[in-house]
């Protein structure tokens, strides 16, 4: 897996860009685990992906950011509407 590739140049940030995409769900889940497995051991994970869903399933904190600057910044537990509505761009959200 490319993960352990990556794992093993011990690096302080792991950038992952639709690291999901087209794999069945079997192989979506153990990549999340890995992913999370990662993380817990101090590493920096950069998540990038266009499902929202999934996102908010992995990520400890999201950012999300419109037309090249960051809208907003969430924690968990998510409220989808506000991180929908900073998707698309509305202003004055509170940062949680």
């Amino acid at each position: 897996m490319l993960f352990g590739r990556a794992a093993e140049v011990s690096p302080r940030v792991l950038i992952v860009d639709e690291p999901t995409r087209g794999v069945d769900i079997a192989a979506k889940r153990a990549i999340h685990e890995t992913l999370e497995q990662m993380a817990a051991s101090g590493l920096a994970v950069l998540f990038i992906s266009s499902e929202l869903e999934e996102v908010l399933g992995v990520c400890s904190r999201v950012l999300v950011i419109h037309r090249g600057r960051v809208q907003a910044e969430f924690k968990a537990p998510y409220d989808q509407e506000k991180v929908v509505s900073a998707f698309f761009g509305q202003s004055g959200l509170p940062h949680d």
